[in-house]
């Protein structure tokens, strides 16, 4: 007996590890959800592919020039750039007007949504000749904001090689085209060098979004950058540049920044003025290869905490104890139990960091989030994140925010969302109002002929000291495909609680790399259609056709400030981070808010749509919570039926008919 209690004694560890093995293999394993339950799911979604119409090209490629010391990994330094971003730009009252960046033309187009019709002529915005500009730059994303306050939408443009320009919509403007908006500098400064071309700071940005982050009223803007400062796009340029240091904790990055509103003008020649209030973030979330980023209150006091998803490292989730005129984050992080993996903790992953999104997804009134990884069997197979949140409400929320814990677990295996290819864009959607919410995510890398897998694995595995020489990476150049063939996925909630994979049964599944997903209802039917940007090929259109869809209750939520009065129709100036709470008769709570722009490179709207399903009947309890023009914490508690309704926010809220 003692000879097996001793033998037992020193197989312990083995056998702890083998029993923690087995349980995570049944835990992890894909969800099994049978042909007639996807096909009957699936009957409850319909989306109808459109075409977006484009402007005339100045020019067509497919690949990116770039920096001589880059000319093997080329396919690589191409392989983002496509954004879009769904939004009411020309005061149409509804979120019908696209804002696209389309890597094959280097343009900012505005067009309109193609349910909408030929409203205006689509049109490409350009930085020149107004402000400096030069052959090797080329925009990444935009983001719809009114940011001089006069209730007109206007535009932010991030870009590789300059600093990010603001397109303010001109009050005077007598025709929706590209003379309705003026083009000024986010950083000021004259970044016009004595050839007149740009002589500014060669930021490689690729993600930004915005919010009232110091809570004083107005609107603030994150920028986050990839690359360190350097030319990348150039062909003649030899040298000067930089990979990663590390697949897993790389620091050498470009600067993260955030620039505080303090003041503005309308009128023919409309502007912002934004302030460097970058020392409110902490020196631990300086740097990271940032792809993207979400501004959202996720503890109810109306100061937006602020996510940063980083390539090759840790993510960086920052708690807002801001004031207004100073920004002021601290960093939180989760808390490993025994059974959890490094990389599986919020703020401690070593995982790809490529999209994220915020929304509740499971009715207890706190916001749950969804990371997009690198997740590849036989390729780099990581995980998603779908952090639940695991706070008893938003005080005890509150409380550990406070104290450095951020009380999230990452539940993706166990909910069958860890696994879909190299993900990128992430939409959390009710898309057919079923009062459940979907999960939609870009897939795919680049597109070729030659699978450079192999040669991936083979760098994943190198030593670091390898990596920041783009000398050592193996090629990725035109023709070469990693991941080319992977599509968009569309996660849909089955009855055991856990998500299936639909795009195959809605013809989503096409194969070729995406990378932003724009959400909004253009059409003013009360279901959200979305939009895609493809990396080098035509965007995509998914006009939502559901039958039988549930219930909504959509907010047009603007502040009161007077709209500048003009020849052309304004959207309004949208109340940015304001929240709306629906509590229904059995205790289930749906939330929405006004999204400031998170994700990679898509934009959802600035309406609040939330899906309540069939059997919830009016009049719903709503809870509204916003910051008004002074910021100041507002709260007013309504009772709305189902349907769309217009508020303006300032000491009170005031329904518009």
């Amino acid at each position: 007996m003692t000879t097996t209690f001793g033998w037992l004694r020193k197989q312990l560890a083995g056998i702890v590890a083998l029993v923690l093995i087995l349980g995570l293999f049944l835990v992890a394993r894909l969800p099994s959800v049978s042909a007639a339950e996807q096909d009957a799911m699936a009957s409850k979604f319909h989306f109808t592919p459109m075409s977006i119409a484009l402007p005339a090209a100045k020019k067509s490629q497919s690949i990116r020039t770039v920096n001589k010391e880059y000319e093997n990994i080329s396919a690589w330094i191409s392989s983002v750039g496509a954004a879009i971003a769904l939004n009411d730009i020309s005061g149409s009252g509804k979120p019908n007007d696209i804002c696209l960046v389309d890597p094959r033309s280097d343009q900012v187009v505005i067009t309109p949504t193609p349910d909408s019709g030929p409203r205006y002529a689509p049109f490409a915005l350009d930085p020149a000749p107004a402000l400096p500009t030069w052959d090797y730059m080329a925009p990444m994303g935009c983001v719809p904001g009114d940011f001089n306050e006069d209730g007109r939408t206007d535009l932010l443009a991030y870009y590789w090689g300059r600093t990010p320009v603001l397109f303010m919509q001109k009050a005077t403007a007598t025709k929706f085209d590209a003379s309705a908006f003026t083009p000024t500098e986010l950083v000021p400064g004259d970044h016009r060098g004595p050839d007149g071309k740009y002589s500014g700071p060669l930021w490689n940005t690729d993600s930004a979004t915005i919010g009232d982050f110091d809570g004083d009223g107005h609107t603030d803007i994150f920028i986050g950058n990839y690359f360190p400062d350097s030319k990348v796009l150039d062909p003649n340029a030899d040298g000067g540049i930089t990979m990663n240091q590390s697949m897993s904790h790389a620091k050498n990055s470009g600067g993260k920044y955030i620039y505080r509103w303090t003041g503005a003008t309308s009128g023919a020649q409309p502007s912002a003025q934004f302030a460097d209030a970058s020392q409110g973030i902490p020196d631990s979330a300086r740097s990271g290869w940032t792809l993207a980023s979400s501004a959202t209150d996720i503890d109810g006091d109306s100061r937006p905490e602020l996510y940063i998803a980083n390539d090759f490292g840790h993510d960086h989730m920052l708690y807002n104890k801001s004031t207004p005129g100073n920004v002021s984050f601290g960093e939180v992080t989760g808390v490993r139990s025994i059974t959890d993996p490094k990389s599986k903790v919020l703020g401690n992953d070593s995982f790809k960091g490529m999209g994220v999104d915020f929304g509740d997804l499971n009715h207890d009134g706190l916001y749950d989030l969804f990371v997009s990884n690198i997740t590849t069997s036989w390729g780099i197979e990581e995980s998603n994140f779908q952090f639940m949140n695991t706070a008893k409400n938003a005080e005890d929320l509150r409380k550990q925010l406070h104290d450095g814990v951020a009380p999230f677990h990452d539940d993706s295996a166990a909910n069958g969302t860890a696994w879909s290819g190299w993900g990128w864009d992430v939409k959390i959607e009710d898309f057919n109002n079923s009062g459940e919410n979907q999960i939609a995510q870009a897939t795919g890398f680049v597109k070729g002929q030659v699978n450079r897998w192999p040669n991936l694995q083979e760098l994943a595995t190198a030593n670091d000291g390898l990596l920041s020489n783009p000398f050592w990476w193996p090629n990725a150049r035109a023709g070469d495909d990693i991941g080319g063939d992977q599509t968009l996925h569309f996660f849909v909630k089955s009855s055991d609680g856990r998500y299936t994979d639909l795009a195959p049964q809605l013809g989503l599944a096409v194969p070729v790399p995406t990378r932003g997903i724009g959400v909004g209802d253009t059409d003013g039917d009360g279901l959200p259609e979305f939009a895609v940007a493809r990396q080098w090929e035509e965007p995509i259109f998914y006009h939502n056709d559901s039958p039988k869809p549930g219930k909504f209750l959509q907010l047009k939520l603007t502040t009161d400030a007077p709209v500048a009065p003009g020849p052309l129709p304004a959207a309004g100036p949208p109340a940015i981070g304001a929240q709306a709470t629906v509590t229904t008769s059995d205790g289930k709570k749906y939330l929405g808010r006004v999204d400031g722009s998170s994700g990679e490179g898509g934009r959802r709207s600035f309406d609040v749509q939330i899906g309540l399903g069939q059997n919830v009947s009016g009049p719903l309890d709503v809870h509204l919570q916003w910051r008004d023009r002074t910021g100041q914490v507002r709260t007013q508690d309504l009772k709305l039926q189902p349907g769309c309704h217009m508020y303006k926010l300032g000491t009170t809220a005031m329904e518009e008919m």
